[in-house]
């Protein structure tokens, strides 16, 4: 059988549950082999035999329990836009909803006495309940024809039977108080359930939104076109007319539009955004280039050996789609407590109104309708509809207030769950550029302060005019401003190897050791033996010669971050088991992950191989979280459990991740961890609370204590019951916000 894989988006779905349904539906179309719905993107992976289930049947199933598959490429293309329409219109929902939902709960709570009250609150709830809250009632019909039940089918539920009470005493208002049971009004309790909804949708759907972007910058990495020589003549072409084989020309600044190798030329590339290191390499003929890196100084010709989907940057996205595609979305307390919950408030609901007319038929229909209702009232789902919401407003904005930006509720339940947490080297650990780490001048030439002085103004100026990395960390440390009296002369610069020139008189010569003893520069054993300890020790070296004597030897290295080394001992105090993974050589990652106390550690990572490293850890049945800061970093990100980026990197990083260090400070961890373990504790206080009042109500509001005590519970004592229980809900997450972190 050949099967065909596709990937479509779903709109609609709003809770894990939903994603489950879809899932369970396609699963059950004939010729479907597997369907994996992935939540958090709003997209579902199907394999199916194109023979046996057409695209239509697909589309048809998950339509059934409304929602809509999008199968069309061109509308998937044009998923930004979509995106940008789909958040316009739940803000606007949200905002229309409750500038009719305020007023009626201002009449309702302060205006008893205001003339035609229930008829202006009646016309007042009608656009939240037939417009703006539309949604709710519909899924939960189609939902219900399949005998499943969502948070929809509880918000639905909940505030359907308000209105539908409310509506019944409006235009009956003489009927309950005969049977002693009051014409009590919920206009206000349908409403204001459907406008809080509509906010924690809408902050769902704008969450989403940056989330899936991700991919999308990715694509906008590569090159639109390129120039290739054909017949002995340079074309511009589109980015898909090239061919393998073709020879591509690359002028400096420009992208490098395919991944192949170097047939002419040399020049400095900056593949930081693949392999994540900060030092451009010099690339020569036959030395290979990876597509969407930057050439920096002199041409190349390229010979194209991978082009569109083979290319490296091709792969990262495959990565990270799958990466996100696979992760098995978070199951919300809330829905699992909603698929048990509603059946049985339903069945309770039903139960208690046959009881009431088969044991009790003098109390009469109407007297089983009210108690029936009272049920329903006191389960609405208010205060579960603001447990989440709340308690994450007001963590992620203590996290914000504190540089931690923690963009949704399964990210932050999750933070807290992680036994191992995976750096990337550098950038994260590691400050990402080169710096001086010190400087050992040749005791040999007994030099004068003065003549210290002018090495270090020549070096400053000479580097000034230089674009290599190791430039700006030589600048930086020998901090000399630029004389403008005493110029350089006769300037040059060999690409990757070093620069020389004339200052005061003086020959300079300063690069790699191979360079500047290639140009006849001596070197005394003591610096040579400097040298050799270095090497050891993973530095990079530049030799600093005078007058073809070498006068100093720099130690290059990539810094480690101040706070680093603490950052990974308290993390490790809280029980988390720290690992380290770079691109970088073994050497180099040995000594940094040695300074700064990580037990664990990979050395020449390529993304795929630090993707397939978290990939590991998760199958020995450990919570991963990976924290980065580069494009190399992203499917890692994306795959782990919780991605934690850090603010200084770049886009594709912090669009990849779900928790966002804005200042890139590493101390900043263990405080989001804190914080993470403060809201998800405070989440499950608010569950408690937003079901206590309930569940010990539901069978006093049935009447189970009517034959004992004649006690009834009144609509209006249940409806006061949902709104406590709202009230200390909202209470329990303000608290969040002074309480201490410790």
């Amino acid at each position: 059988m050949k099967t065909s894989k596709e990937i479509y988006k779903v709109e609609g779905m709003s809770c894990t549950a939903c994603a489950a349904s879809v899932n369970s539906m396609l699963a059950a179309v004939e010729g479907v082999v597997s369907a994996n719905v992935n939540f958090s993107n709003q997209t579902v992976l199907v394999e199916f035999d194109p023979e046996k289930a057409s695209i239509k049947q697909l589309e048809d199933a998950v339509s059934a329990i409304g929602y809509r598959l999008i199968t069309d490429k061109g509308m998937m293309a044009d998923e930004e836009s979509r995106e940008a329409g789909r958040l316009r219109k739940a803000r606007i929902n949200l905002l229309a909803s409750f500038s009719f939902a305020i007023p009626v709960f201002v009449i309702s709570m302060f205006l008893p006495g205001l003339a035609y009250r229930n008829w202006i609150m009646l016309a007042l709830s009608c656009p939240v309940m037939f417009w703006f809250g539309r949604e709710f009632f519909v899924i939960a019909w189609k939902r219900a024809r399949h005998a499943t039940t969502n948070m929809d089918t509880l918000v639905a539920m909940g505030s359907g039977t308000a209105f539908l009470f409310s509506l019944y005493n409006t235009f009956f208002p003489s009927v309950n108080p005969m049977k002693g049971m009051g014409s009590s009004m919920y206009y206000e309790a349908a409403v204001v359930i459907i406008s809080f909804i509509l906010l924690g949708r809408f902050l769902e759907e704008r969450a989403r939104g940056k989330t899936s972007s991700a991919i999308r910058k990715l694509m906008n990495l590569g090159v639109k076109t390129a120039r290739v020589i054909r017949n002995g003549e340079e074309k511009e072409v589109l980015i898909s007319k090239v061919r393998i084989g073709d020879i591509v020309v690359i002028r400096p600044g420009e992208k490098i539009p395919v991944d192949g190798h170097v047939t002419e030329g040399d020049s400095l590339v900056n593949e930081s955004m693949i392999t994540g290191e900060s030092v451009p390499l010099t690339k020569k003929a036959g030395d290979q280039v990876i597509g969407a890196t930057l050439n920096q100084t002199g041409s190349l010709l390229i010979l194209a050996e991978k082009i569109g989907e083979q290319t490296m940057l091709a792969q990262i996205i495959r990565l990270v789609e799958q990466a996100q595609g696979s992760r098995a979305p978070v199951q919300k307390t809330v829905d699992r407590i909603a698929s048990v919950f509603v059946p049985v408030v339903i069945g309770i609901a039903v139960l208690t109104f046959l009881s009431w007319l088969v044991f009790f038929p003098g109390m009469g229909f109407s007297h089983a309708l009210t108690t029936a209702v009272s049920v329903l009232i006191i389960a609405c789902p208010c205060a579960l509809g603001l447990a989440t919401p709340t308690a994450i407003i007001v963590g992620l904005g203590k996290a914000a207030q504190h540089g931690i930006l923690i963009k949704d509720a399964p990210g932050l339940e999750e933070f807290c769950k992680l036994d191992v947490l995976v750096f990337d080297k550098t950038g994260t650990i590691t400050s990402g550029k080169p710096g001086v780490s010190e400087i050992q001048w040749d005791q040999n030439e007994h030099l004068a302060q003065d003549a210290v002085a002018e090495i270090s103004a020549a070096v400053a100026s000479i580097e000034w005019r230089s674009e290599h990395p190791y430039a700006r960390a030589l600048m930086d440390f020998f901090n000399v401003p630029q004389n403008t009296a005493n110029t350089v002369v006769g300037f040059e610069s060999v690409t990757g190897k070093g620069v020389s020139g004339l200052y005061n008189q003086n020959r300079y010569h300063i690069g790699s050791p191979t360079y500047v003893t290639g140009n006849s520069c001596l070197i005394s054993d003591e610096l040579l033996g400097y040298h050799q300890l270095l090497r050891n020790q993973a530095f990079s070296v530049v030799y600093i010669a005078r007058n073809l004597r070498v006068v100093a030897v720099a130690a290059i290295s990539d810094t480690i971050k101040p706070g680093s080394a603490a950052a990974v001992k308290e993390l490790k105090n809280m029980g988390l088991e720290v690992h380290m993974l770079s691109g970088d050589s073994v050497a180099i990652s040995s000594q940094i992950a040695s300074k700064t106390g990580i037990d664990f550690f990979k050395a020449e990572a390529s993304p795929l191989q630090k993707s397939e490293y978290i990939r590991e850890i998760q199958k020995s049945g450990k919570k991963v979280g990976m924290v980065g800061d580069g494009i190399n970093d992203s499917p890692a990100l994306a795959l782990a459990d919780v991605g934690i980026a850090m603010g200084t990197g770049t886009d594709i990083a912090i669009e990849s991740a779900r928790i966002i260090l804005l200042k890139g400070d590493l101390a900043k961890l263990a405080l989001a961890l804190k914080i993470s373990r403060q809201t998800v504790q405070t989440i499950r206080v608010n569950l408690f609370w937003a079901f206590f009042y309930n569940v010990l109500s539901i069978p006093v509001a049935a009447g189970i204590l009517y034959p004992f005590t004649g006690f009834l519970l009144n609509p209006m004592i249940a409806g006061a019951a949902m709104a406590f229980s709202s009230v200390s809900v909202v209470s329990n997450s303000l608290l969040l916000k002074t309480r201490k972190i410790k």
